[in-house]
């Protein structure tokens, strides 16, 4: 049986898309057969992510039809050194709505095919949202270092214990160890504080994430150990139980200013 992990975060904007692609290919890399589901049946980016946009011939609404099998509506990244696919849920027209018990009923089909199946959640609370994590036995929530970012996952944490997914772990993206060392930025111990949830990734940002998402290559898969893959990576092992240590960003950047001082 699989671990189906919903990844939400309450705040769009906060990277969720791009940490659920990476994950996806760093758990398929390490052993693992994984799922990557677009939960957004308004607008996908998933594929974009992964290079796949060309690719997708059906979509669950085409399996609802009976025009396919579910099978059908998965597509392999061949790119990928491991077992990786896509679902989409994107719906071809806007009659047509997938309910609680159709996506539940869509993960039950694939359960048994797959160690991991992530669910990339649409962005806020409304019925996305609950589609999303109706079929959800763990969430991954997505924040960055913002107050409005953090305001609003304490809600979605809320909502996710009270429908029963108690396993709840953060990921906090963009992380910027300059501003947190200005005190400009609020830093991993004090969203400790006021979330109370277990940290299972810390990201820090990276502008070359701009690049490899326009490429649609997930930056772990750059040959470059930059440290947003290093610890991309790290997030994807202690997902599988790995005891892995927290990178200690802020001592990189302090090395990386004392390196760009003695060049200059």
């Amino acid at each position: 049986m699989s671990r189906t992990i919903v990844v939400t975060s309450g705040k769009g904007g906060v990277g969720k898309t791009t940490v659920t692609a990476n994950l996806g290919v760093c758990l398929s890399e390490l052993g693992s057969k994984v799922l990557l589901i677009d939960a957004d049946t308004g607008l996908r980016n998933l594929d974009l992510m992964l290079g796949l946009e060309n690719r997708i011939v059906f979509n669950c609404f085409d399996f609802l039809d009976g025009k396919c099998t579910i099978e059908q509506t998965l597509v392999r990244d061949k790119q990928t050194e491991g077992d990786l696919l896509l679902l989409s849920l994107t719906k071809n027209r806007e009659e047509r709505s997938l309910s609680e018990d159709e996506m539940i009923g869509i993960i039950s089909k694939l359960r048994e095919k797959f160690d991991f199946i992530l669910i990339d959640s649409p962005a806020g609370i409304d019925e996305g949202f609950r589609i999303s994590i109706a079929a959800a036995e763990e969430a991954l929530v997505v924040i960055t270092p913002e107050l409005a970012s953090i305001r609003d996952a304490d809600k979605v944490i809320g909502l996710l214990l009270s429908k029963q997914i108690e396993k709840v772990n953060l990921v906090i993206n963009r992380v910027r160890p300059e501003m947190v060392q200005r005190n400009n930025m609020i830093s991993v111990d004090d969203i400790v504080d006021i979330l109370s949830t277990n940290i299972i990734g810390v990201i820090p940002e990276d502008k070359n994430i701009i690049i490899s998402t326009n490429r649609g290559e997930p930056i772990v898969k750059d040959k470059n150990k930059s440290l947003i893959s290093q610890s991309l990576k790290d997030t994807a092992r202690r997902i599988t139980g790995q005891k892995i240590p927290f990178l200690d960003l802020e001592s990189h950047w302090i090395k990386r200013l004392f390196f760009k001082r003695q060049r200059s």
